[in-house]
């Protein structure tokens, strides 16, 4: 009796393991949604003139790229151009303005798109943003079919996800996935927390609708990373509020105003979390601070970390980038910062962004006394203090392997500006800190690399 009601249960079980695989594996039912959405998701056809690099390319033989790449020059007659790219796009209203991607239509001198119904119409270009890859077109005309937009708040990590678009120029092709992350700041970004999915994009892909299960859509498809240049199981979607927003201003003024605060931002490691004695890493750390900018006229410091934004909790720099990205100009806000091991809270008047510059950096080195860091280094001379606009600092020359320095990624170029807040102007200042710092503590490091500051938290051991 014991083992026939023993046997019973054990089915039970069986039968309930069963159950269970057979409905995690039922997979999610997307045609009737595609039926209903892909009449407003279009193929972009785009021509672009040949850059110089791409007539070279054109110019070679494939036999001579092998031994001499692209240093052998063969004139040839009647070289194209011109070139044609192709990729996606989705109309957001009914009098035909269309959201894609800014590199789809960047430097081009005609861009088509192509209807379901295989019609084809002259598309103008209303306002392109290269920072948030955000691009609005406009073409002709009225009651043309208008995809809803949705809520990415809402949207979950492990949610189904749908994209349609042109991969490779196969006009209305649909795959799946799920939602692998969110808020993914990647590297190089400053402006875009992209939504991270599985779902397959491939080459032409870019510029068409990301949808949720109930068909609004979510996000505009941008970016895989790849190291084959085809899809690999990550692509990145623009999220639709974000690229709504840059619509609205390209449709309104022809280009995207920004809120400015005037900081360089990076995110908080373990080193750097146990140096400002925080639970955990969280927070965003203050690199650099724009001369008159509006931090600067507020009382920021470099060293700071920003602990809240207008009392909304800050993990990483991405979810501060993305609340400054939403701001606007003459906005005032709150920053809860952690300075001299005590919170305080800032307020700043938010101005109208200049023009993005690129910038150039470098940093740090080691004493004759005190821990060993595994460092050589040298004073800057005056040409290299000039190009980096600074009155003092010391060159790592090079990084012994396994050393302290190695540890915490300081690299041969870096250029150490201040250690522990303290500045750093020559060899000698560099010698005296290090001798100082103390054994199983975290010495905070600003050094400027690639033109860009940073702060490494340095473990002394």
């Amino acid at each position: 009796m014991k083992i026939q009601t023993m046997q019973t249960g054990l089915y039970a079980v069986v039968f309930a393991v069963v159950a269970v695989q057979s409905h995690a594996a039922t997979p999610v039912d997307f045609s009737n949604l595609v039926e209903q959405v892909s009449p407003a998701v279009v193929s972009v056809s785009v021509v672009k003139k040949l850059t110089q690099e791409e007539l070279l390319q054109q110019q070679v033989p494939e036999i001579l790229k092998r031994f001499f790449g692209n240093q052998v020059i063969i004139p040839q007659q009647q070289i194209p151009q011109e070139k044609t790219g192709y990729g996606s796009a989705f109309f957001i209203s009914k009098d035909g303005y269309l959201l894609t991607n800014h590199h789809v239509v960047e430097n081009a001198s005609k861009v088509t798109i192509v209807l379901n119904d295989r019609r084809e119409i002259d598309a103008t270009v209303v306002g392109s943003d290269e920072r948030t890859d955000v691009a609005l077109l406009k073409v002709a005309g009225s009651g043309f079919p208008e995809l809803r937009t949705g809520n990415v708040g809402q949207l979950r990590v492990g949610e189904p996800v749908l994209a349609i678009g042109s991969p490779f120029g196969f006009d209305y092709s649909a795959s799946a996935g799920i939602v692998s992350a969110k808020m993914r700041n990647m590297m190089g970004e400053t402006s875009v927390p992209f939504i991270q999915t599985d779902v397959a994009l491939n080459p032409g892909n870019s510029g068409g609708p990301l949808f949720n299960q109930r068909g609004e859509v979510v996000g505009v498809n941008s970016r895989i990373f790849s190291g084959t240049g085809g899809y690999m199981g990550l692509s990145f979607s623009i999220p639709i509020d974000v690229a709504m927003d840059v619509a609205d201003q390209l449709k309104k003024y022809g280009k995207v105003t920004r809120a400015y605060l005037g900081v360089s931002l990076q995110d908080i490691d373990r080193n750097l979390a146990e140096s400002y004695k925080l639970d955990k890493p969280e927070g965003s750390l203050i690199t650099q601070i724009a001369p008159n900018s509006p931090a600067a006229k507020a009382g920021f410091k470099a060293g700071d970390v920003i602990l809240k934004f207008n009392g909304l909790p800050i993990s990483r720099t991405s979810e501060l980038l993305n609340y400054l990205n939403r701001a606007v100009p003459n906005q005032s806000i709150q920053l809860e910062v952690l300075r001299d091991d005590s919170r305080r809270n800032i307020s700043a008047t938010l101005s109208t962004a200049p023009d993005d510059t690129p910038a150039k950096s470098e940093a740090i080195q080691p004493p004759s006394k005190g821990p060993v860091l595994g460092v050589s280094i040298r004073d800057l001379n005056a040409s290299e203090l000039s190009k980096l606009d600074i009155k003092g600092g010391i060159l790592i020359q090079d990084v012994r392997r396994d050393g302290i320095a190695a540890q915490a990624r300081l690299m041969s170029g870096d250029v150490v500006a201040q250690i522990n807040d303290k500045v750093i102007n020559n060899t000698k200042d560099f010698v005296d800190v290090v001798s100082d710092l103390k054994k199983n503590t975290v010495a905070r490091v600003t050094i400027i690399r690639e033109g860009q500051r940073a702060i490494v938290g340095m473990r002394i051991e």
